[in-house]
């Protein structure tokens, strides 16, 4: 009976579905079942020619690719496997349709390799993790070497630190200018870069990203790094790995179907995440959860997602000879936990998504004002990136905790630590000699840090916020534990910055695991979790990635949508297409032109 409601919704049209049932015909000999489809029946109201049958979307392809089944047609013309083709390209032609069970001996389809087949899914992910990996760690040496060079060594190379110490401070707006314009000139004659939202809207419509855009992003994203900016270099990796994995699903396996290919560029962007993170399961569930609004919709695509990533981590790690585990060291360990953290989590999480609603209607206007202004223009790239560089220069001179994208520092903001511990900035007391020893003084750096990546971003620099947006909850955090000395620590800044992070990229799941990871503090994972909930919940109706779009395949299933509303998000014109892109709807049998 399972079977037949499946079906049924799959092959029915509106009406069809209303008034027949379609026949199913099960033959376990063969492992064969046949799906007929109905006469139309004519009456007074309707046209009695048949009715032509709602195109399947990716419930098809949940049967047809991730679980092995394929549609050959129930013609007197017989065919092999490797010219069975998908139901919608059938569908119009034919009355009935075969779909066959995944194949029982593994040489069916290792010879020949079948496409979107579990063997060909393993192969591919094998040589995307590695490709990744190998990618990854050329992009993190590029970085560690410059980072190096430009704030530790080259100061002592020119003598700059041999002049009064009262002057050490200039060092940070020579270098943050000179990258800013470095990222200025790399969008406007190197070429568009993309971001992170692009990277998603590519996914949903094109099914994988335009190599054209790796040495763009490559250099505008380390020129943003290395200028001191409030972004990192999660999302740059994401793309270009995302773009690898397209690369190679349509160039060496010459993969045309759009939703394998789609597949495969998923499994490039969570070996980048995997490798960055140092966590596979947070990473590669990040990647597949910030494509939608609410929760992990490409299901189908997990577990060939989360293989590559652990491939990608394990040659990303033993290239860059860096360990896998935590890199946080909260103090002191929590300890068990109670209903009572988890309620306090709740609370935390809450607030955060709040800070987080505040953070997106001043991005926004700001957003709109350099619109009005024409400064979103490439041509201006330069002129842009001047402007952003104000305010990261400012902030870092005044609170040199807010420069950079905050992996590393995390660590002093969480535990109080003085400045001078600050591991990329030089001078690391920047201006003032900030310290964060009061309520107030770690309020301060939590609004500083983002309005730093506000700036940034707006400013067209490249790059990802989510470690940004961890450090930020972990100075909220800290101002609740001086104003609750009973919250730990812990709880406090992981939940805020769950709450902050979630309100933006939608990522529950994935938040909760990496943050947990990363500062090895399993016992907290509830009071994470349930922080990361809620942010998710109560700005569900806050699009800050506005290219993340739900599968109009399954908006039923999620929203419980009527007819009506299935049939306007069918065609491009739900509600949600108003604020973005239209729904996204994968077709399991459409061609890459």
């Amino acid at each position: 009976m399972a079977l037949t409601k499946t079906t049924r919704r799959m092959l029915s049209s509106k009406s069809l579905a209303k008034k027949n049932r379609i026949p199913v015909k099960v033959n376990m000999t063969n492992k064969t079942f046949t799906v007929e489809q109905p006469e139309k029946v004519s009456n007074d109201k309707e046209k009695s020619t048949p009715e032509k049958i709602q195109q399947p979307v990716d419930e098809e392809e949940a049967l047809s690719e991730r679980k092995g089944y394929d549609t050959d047609s129930t013609s007197d013309e017989s065919h092999s496997p490797s010219e069975s083709t998908s139901l919608l390209g059938k569908s119009k032609k034919h009355d009935s349709q075969v779909f066959r069970l995944q194949e029982d001996n593994i040489m069916n389809d290792i010879m020949p390799l079948r496409k979107g087949s579990i063997p060909e899914s393993v192969l591919v992910a094998l040589v995307v993790g590695i490709s990744c990996g190998v990618a990854a760690w050329m992009y993190y040496y590029m970085l560690e070497y410059f980072l190096e060079l430009l704030w530790h060594e080259l100061p002592k190379m020119t003598g700059f630190d041999q002049l009064p110490t009262y002057l050490h401070f200039l060092w940070i707006p020579f270098i943050a200018l000179v990258m800013s314009v470095g990222v200025g000139l790399t969008v406007k004659y190197i070429g568009e870069p993309g971001d992170l939202a692009y990277t998603i809207k590519c996914v949903h419509k094109e099914s994988y990203i335009e190599v054209d855009h790796v040495l763009p992003m490559l250099c505008a994203s380390q020129f943003s790094i290395l200028g001191g900016g409030s972004l990192g270099p999660e999302a740059p990796l994401v793309a270009i790995c995302a773009a690898i994995g397209g690369y190679v699903s349509r160039a060496l396996f010459k993969e045309t179907n759009k939703n394998i290919v789609r597949k495969h560029t998923l499994m490039g962007m969570a070996a980048a995440l995997a490798a960055f993170f140092g966590c596979p399961l947070g990473g590669s569930l990040f990647a597949l959860e910030v494509n939608s609004r609410f929760g992990l919709e490409y299901f189908e695509h997990a577990i060939e997602a989360i293989f590559a990533g652990e491939i990608c981590l394990c040659v990303f790690r033993t290239l860059a000879g860096l360990p896998i585990g935590n890199i946080w060291d909260m103090g002191v360990t929590l300890g068990s936990t109670s209903g009572r953290d988890v309620i306090v989590g709740m609370m935390i999480g809450a607030t955060g998504a709040f800070v987080a609603y505040i953070f997106s209607l001043f991005h926004w206007k700001f957003n709109d004002y350099l619109k009005s202004r024409g400064l979103l223009d490439n041509n201006l790239a330069v002129q842009r990136a001047l402007v952003g560089v104000v305010m990261i220069i400012l902030m870092g001179l005044l609170v040199p905790q807010t420069m950079f994208w905050g992996e590393n520092e995390f660590q002093q903001i969480s535990t109080l630590s003085s400045a001078d511990d600050l591991p990329h900035l030089w001078p690391p007391q920047g201006l003032t000699g900030f310290e964060m020893n009061s309520a107030f003084k770690c309020f301060v750096v939590g609004v500083a840090k983002l309005i730093a990546v506000s700036f940034t971003v707006n400013g067209g620099y490249r790059g990802g916020y989510i470690f940004p947006f961890f450090a930020a909850g972990a100075a909220f955090g800290r101002c609740i534990t001086f104003i609750f000395p009973t919250i730990p620590s812990s709880i406090a800044c992981l939940c805020f910055a769950a709450g902050i992070n979630v309100a933006v990229t939608r990522t529950s799941l994935a938040t909760t695991t990496i943050l947990c990871f990363l500062a090895a503090e399993q016992n907290a994972t509830s009071s994470v979790l349930a922080a990361a909930l809620v942010s998710l919940v109560v700005t569900v109706y806050m699009p800050f990635i506005r290219t993340q779009v739900p599968r109009a395949d399954l908006s039923n299933s999620l929203f419980f949508l009527s007819e009506e509303e299935i049939d306007n998000n069918t065609h491009g014109h739900g509600k949600e297409s108003d604020v973005s892109v239209p729904v996204s709807i994968p077709n399991p049998a459409e061609e890459i032109v």
